[in-house]
């Protein structure tokens, strides 16, 4: 496993581990917002943030997209998950940064739980107004 900054040829792969994670993760959301994001996703947000992929021998698995300290973005492929990926990517960022603030929808309990065991706590809550759905605004300080 290695984690590297990520090259402007993976951005349609970031896009497409994004939108089938979206899909799954976010199944209370109805598929054709996520299918009208990509564009938006691969022209948009992923050239301005910084961004870190893991790969696994040379297949890219995942990535995390950074806004200074916002965490605007970890995904990983979907059959690659469950085999810490996430946490590798999460606690990368963690060395970088003294803290992260990030928005996760309150549904989407895998990722809230996932968040809250690696030392978020939830600030807020607040609705996201592109969905109408309760998200959580956690944060994470370096202690």
């Amino acid at each position: 496993m290695s984690i590297r900054p990520a090259k402007n040829i993976e951005v349609n792969k970031l896009v497409e581990i994004w939108y089938e994670g979206s899909l799954i993760a976010h199944d209370f959301i109805d598929k054709t917002f996520w299918e009208s994001k990509q564009t938006e996703m691969a022209e948009r947000y992923f050239p301005m943030s910084e961004n870190f992929v893991v790969s696994k021998e040379k297949d890219v698995v995942g990535f995390v997209s950074m806004i200074d300290h916002y965490l605007a973005a970890l995904f990983i492929d979907v059959n690659h998950q469950g085999r810490g990926y996430g946490k590798e990517l999460l606690e990368f960022i963690k060395r970088r940064r003294e803290n992260i603030q990030l928005k996760v929808y309150e549904k989407n309990k895998k990722a809230v739980d996932f968040y809250l065991k690696n030392g978020f706590v939830i600030k807020e809550e607040i609705i996201d107004e592109q969905t109408s759905e309760k998200e959580f605004l956690m944060e994470w300080e370096k202690s």
